[in-house]
């Protein structure tokens, strides 16, 4: 290679923050092997929140385990949603009705490059201000991160979702 030649971009790593989510027994056993699992399978995980229970959301009976993991990836979050759901396949996710039971789920919240959206892809996750089940376990592991559309933290993003809402 000659001086002049220049060289390919080093891809800069990104922070990820991934929520995790299981309510049904699989190859690996309960929900919270589930969860173990993924976050072997998904690799440099920085720090991972503790597994906590949450009722279900939607037409599902089972209660979830839920955690948070904090990766990082040199890959674009379109690439890795595509990872994410191979290995939701490989610990056999089937397409089936929204929310129902499943084995394993794996969503990009948010990300240290701030806002993303491609076709079927937007981060920050369209839903993730109002599920204490994330925001809980993500305010304990980055609790100043910010929400790049709100500006706020996720400690006042969990805190505003925990509050009592007023009876009509």
């Amino acid at each position: 290679m000659s001086p002049a030649t220049p060289l390919p971009p080093i891809a800069q790593a990104a922070t990820y923050a991934i929520a995790l989510g299981s309510n049904r027994r699989g190859l690996h056993g309960r929900p919270e092997r589930e969860i173990a699992a993924a976050l072997e399978a998904l690799g440099n995980v920085l720090a991972r929140s503790p597994t906590v229970a949450s009722a279900p959301l939607g037409p599902s009976n089972r209660r979830y385990a839920n955690a948070v993991a904090l990766i990082t990836s040199a890959e674009d979050p379109a690439t890795l949603l595509v990872r994410l759901k191979r290995i939701e396949r490989s610990f056999g996710r089937r397409p089936g009705r929204r929310w129902g039971s499943r084995v394993i789920d794996l969503d990009i919240i948010l990300w240290s490059g701030g806002a993303w959206s491609s076709l079927g892809l937007t981060v920050p996750h369209a839903a993730f201000r109002t599920r204490s089940f994330v925001l809980g376990p993500l305010a304990g592991l980055v609790p100043t991160w910010r929400d790049p559309l709100s500006g706020r933290t996720i400690r006042q993003l969990a805190q505003s979702v925990d509050r009592k809402r007023p009876r009509d």
